[in-house]
């Protein structure tokens, strides 16, 4: 009997011991202070923790569920919400581990992505890329019930569990850094609905829609084919390569108030601007050129670039100009040991370096130019022409040549908001292990795998998308992907009715502003609205056709909020600008008609002819136009019998074709088919 008691007595030890063990609980960072989760839903929450454990998430609102960790350690539970509010709390517990989460709203969830348009801040990227009456919004950007979570960037050959961010609460000291689209897209709802509104913010400057959907879906393409098999391959390499990386020493890059980390750093300053520093072992590049383009590909990071040169005779103590072109992304630049220029602040990527060297530094014979740069986002390089690249004098402009070969050695690698630094004196950057893939932004399903599959399932309302530049030339296949990505998205969130409304490219000149190769672009992503739950918006009235990141976002942020607060909300409000419906020819009159003209059609006199007309050749010529009612009426001489129609199809366009709302037409055509 005693034996019997002993036996269920360590039984119940055993129970309570394996009740109270460290279950090794563990939350992806989405699930951290001042979190807003979408109310009125079943908001998904998940992690890890020991296999077989119970985990158990309870909130003040009086909600509690319960799930197990399963055998690969992965549990999730789904947990009801209520009607807006907060803060609340949230308590996640297993085993003897209890986690807690503050300051959680519950309101609007919605994922704004794409490329550098969507990832422009509020505060722009000055000196040349501004966003409008930015000063003035973050001033007022004191909003404590709108919150932001910026996922760093990173690039995975397979999805990962956990994405580097943080949310954040609105306010003058942060909303400098909210992406300025999905601020201003966030702020209409909040006044609008007068809810919390959380942004889940992933965006890469450059980067290619391919790169932003899954394998298993791209695999439907077969131009991607041969990289998504090599990127399978690869991924026991890169687990080798971001084991080494992490070994390295580093350091956070995490903006904070008023302090940009990549000024001032001295990563080995001395020896790589040194003239008696030997750099004959190093690595060699021509510049121009991107870093890209080297055995690097796709990198971001600090590299130290030099060139020796001779100085004449002639010119010894003599005043010099060191012209270096635009340097992307920033520099310190010295001749022979001394700091004659830089560009440390960011913004400054299209900016020609052009540095005065004082007389007393100019000494004939060997010279060497030294250049530390820091490319941390994107292409990075020397972008000027070739024969721009000179050391001149400043008298009679007499010059030597730069381009060339340079010799260049990596002394920091940029991986989200860490910086892995190298020595270049005994150059441990090159005993990395080898990829047989660079990753980059552009790489297929590269942003998908480490910046968007870490979010899934999150309970979302809708998605905001801004990209498209990127895939400009690719016109045909685009449509291809854009239907690929809204239904990979719609799947791996779990939401078959995701809200998906997204940016008609607005007009740069693509080196060409009476080329049609973006006009293509946004001719595609027309025809995608006729995917269920989407919209389009226009931006052919507040682009800039010499610059690619236009200042005019918030204008761009509340026309995406117009299509929510109307198809989402179900407010009574114009959210689209004219839309092309029904053709008819009448003699060798086209008329059209239009959807979202309620009100009437407004055609601005003072911007320059946008329409075209052709017969069945498809050859286009301007077409006269008038209006009759809510139709356009389009017509030319040398056009007979008219077919088609092109509004606004050159890559430099401007928006002539407006609704009574002032909601600007996209740029559209009607010919069948859409060219490349």
């Amino acid at each position: 009997m005693k034996r019997s008691k002993i036996f269920f007595a360590l039984l119940a030890l055993l129970g309570l011991s394996s009740c109270n063990k460290d279950a090794g609980l563990q939350l992806p960072a989405l699930f951290t202070d001042h979190m807003v989760l979408q109310q009125n839903a079943f908001a998904a929450i998940w992690g890890k923790a020991a296999p077989g454990t119970q985990v158990t998430v309870s909130s003040d609102w009086g909600a509690e569920v319960s799930g197990q960790a399963e055998a690969d350690s992965s549990w999730r539970v789904d947990l009801p919400t209520p009607e807006a509010g907060g803060p609340y709390v949230l308590t996640i517990t297993a085993g003897s581990s209890t986690l807690t989460i503050n300051d959680v709203l519950l309101g609007e969830v919605w994922l704004a992505s794409g490329q550098s348009n969507m990832e422009m801040p509020l505060e722009g990227w000055p000196p040349n890329d501004l966003i409008q009456d930015s000063e003035a919004a973050i001033a007022a950007a004191n909003k404590p019930n709108i919150r932001m979570f910026t996922v760093a960037k990173n690039t995975s050959s397979t999805p990962l569990f956990n994405v580097e961010g943080s949310w954040e609460t609105a306010s003058p000291e942060v909303a400098g850094q909210f992406s300025a689209t999905a601020w201003f897209f966030a702020q209409k709802l909040q006044e609008e609905l007068s809810v919390p509104v959380g942004i889940i913010h992933s965006s890469w400057g450059g980067s290619a829609a391919e790169a932003w959907i899954s394998s298993d879906m791209l695999a439907l393409e077969e131009a991607f084919q041969e990289e998504l098999a090599q990127l399978k391959e690869l991924a026991p390499k890169e687990a080798e390569y971001q084991a080494w990386l992490k070994s390295r020493p580093k350091q956070s890059l995490a903006a904070t108030e008023g302090n940009d980390p990549l000024i001032g750093l001295d990563l080995h300053n001395e020896f790589g601007s040194h003239p008696q520093t030997s750099h004959e072992d190093w690595a060699e590049m021509n510049l121009p050129g991107l870093i890209e383009n080297t055995e690097l590909g796709a990198f971001d990071g600090i590299l130290w670039f030099r060139k020796d040169i001779e100085i004449p005779a002639s010119w010894e103590g003599q005043e010099l100009v060191l012209d270096l072109g635009p340097i992307d992304d920033r520099d310190l630049t010295f001749f022979n040991g001394t700091l004659v220029g830089a560009h440390e602040e960011g913004g400054y990527w299209q900016t020609p370096r052009s540095y005065q060297v004082k007389a007393d530094l100019v000494k004939a014979g060997k010279t060497t130019i030294a250049v530390r740069m820091i490319d941390n986002q994107g292409g990075g390089g020397f972008n000027a022409p070739a024969d721009q690249m000179v050391l001149r004098l400043a008298e009679t402009g007499e010059s030597i040549p730069l381009s060339g070969s340079w010799k260049y050695r990596v002394v920091g690698e940029i991986r989200g908001t860490t910086l892995y630094t190298f020595n270049p004196e005994t150059n441990d950057f090159a005993a990395r292990p080898s990829l047989s893939v660079s990753m980059g932004n552009q790489t297929p399903t590269a942003l998908f795998n480490a910046m968007l599959a870490p979010l899934t399932p999150y309970t979302l309302k809708g998605a905001i998308w801004y990209q498209g530049e990127t895939n400009v030339g690719r016109a045909n296949q685009y449509m291809r992907l854009k239907s690929m990505l809204v239904s990979d998205w719609r799947q791996r969130f779990e939401n078959e009715e995701l809200a998906f409304y997204y940016v008609q490219l607005a007009p740069w000149h693509y080196q060409d502003a009476e080329g049609r190769s973006s006009a293509h672009l946004r001719e595609a992503q027309r025809r995608m609205m006729d995917l269920p739950n989407t919209g389009m918006i226009s931006t052919l009235d507040v682009g800039n056709v010499n610059n690619i990141h236009p200042a005019r976002k918030q204008e761009v942020g509340e026309r995406l909020a117009f299509w929510a607060l109307a198809n989402n909300y179900q407010m009574d409000l114009p959210y689209s600008g004219p839309l092309p419906d029904q053709s008819e020819v009448k003699g060798s009159e086209l008329h059209l008609t239009f959807t979202h003209a309620d009100g009437g059609l407004v055609i601005d006199k003072d911007v320059p002819n946008q329409f075209e007309i052709a017969g069945a050749d498809g050859t286009f010529y301007p077409a006269q136009w008038k209006l009759e009612g809510d139709t356009l009426v389009l017509s030319s001489s040398a056009v007979k019998t008219p077919a088609y129609v092109r509004y606004a199809y050159r890559n430099g366009s401007q928006a002539s074709l407006f609704n009574a709302a002032g909601l600007p037409a996209p740029s559209f055509s009607t010919e069948p088919e859409i060219q490349d």
